[in-house]
């Protein structure tokens, strides 16, 4: 088994959702006491948010590239950055080993439900900026984002209650009514593009499928590292 190397704590809510995930995969592929061969690095949140908040990407960059780089010296065969969002600065983190890019196999998945058209849900960054939608559409995708006011609504419930833990029915229920609207607007499946999400919504609430990019990323590095998968390909 390789070792799968986890750069998380943006937020840790969804990092120790990762853990979870990765071992839960190990353990039901193996069976008995198997667990994962894992190295976490968790970064602190705070420091990162700033560097959001005030568009510093080249700082955030360096920060994680250094992360990176631990993770590959503590014996890491493959660098899973645990965000979406900082996926923007993906290109800083380079290694001598691969890198398990997730939007890469989030559109391997969305292309293997015979799905074209998707709809993006995640932190205003992702939903705005073209980083993550261009990686999309570079793998021959369409990607419908919602209107500027749900993009706020999505942002804000991530921001303020996800990463700190808050789950709440009220905001379950703005997350259904900006799927349904995506939906409407002709998507065919809709991404749950920031590692948060999934702590919120998961598949009963989206009338077309759904895409758990956290859980598609863990179960992405689970096969890759006990070597029944590839690794995606990049665009």
């Amino acid at each position: 088994m390789r070792t799968i190397g986890l750069l998380g704590g943006m937020s840790w809510e969804s990092s120790a959702e990762y853990y979870r995930l990765v071992n839960s995969r190990v353990r039901d592929a193996l069976g008995g006491y198997h667990s994962a061969r894992v190295v976490l690095y968790s970064v602190d949140f705070a420091e990162i948010e700033a560097l959001q908040a005030s568009g510093d990407w080249a700082a955030a960059g360096e920060v994680l590239a250094a992360a990176a780089s631990a993770l590959e010296a503590a014996g890491a065969d493959v660098i899973v950055l645990c965000t979406n969002t900082m996926h923007k600065v993906a290109s800083s983190l380079r290694t001598g080993v691969p890198f398990l890019h997730l939007g890469d196999t989030t559109a391997a998945a969305v292309l293997a439900a015979g799905v074209s058209r998707v709809g993006l849900l995640g932190t205003a960054f992702t939903m705005s900026q073209p980083f993550y939608r261009e990686r999309l559409e570079a793998h021959g995708l369409s990607v419908v984002v919602p209107s500027t006011s749900d993009q706020e609504l999505v942002h804000r419930v991530i921001y303020d209650e996800l990463v700190r833990g808050v789950v709440s029915a009220s905001s379950r229920a703005a997350y259904r009514e900006v799927i349904a609207r995506l939906v409407a607007a002709g998507a065919e499946g809709v991404i749950y593009g920031c590692t948060e999400i999934e702590l919120l919504v998961d598949q009963s609430d989206s009338a077309v499928p759904a895409f758990p990019t956290t859980r598609l990323h863990a179960e992405a590095a689970v096969d890759w590292a006990l070597g029944v998968r590839e690794l995606p390909p990049a665009p």
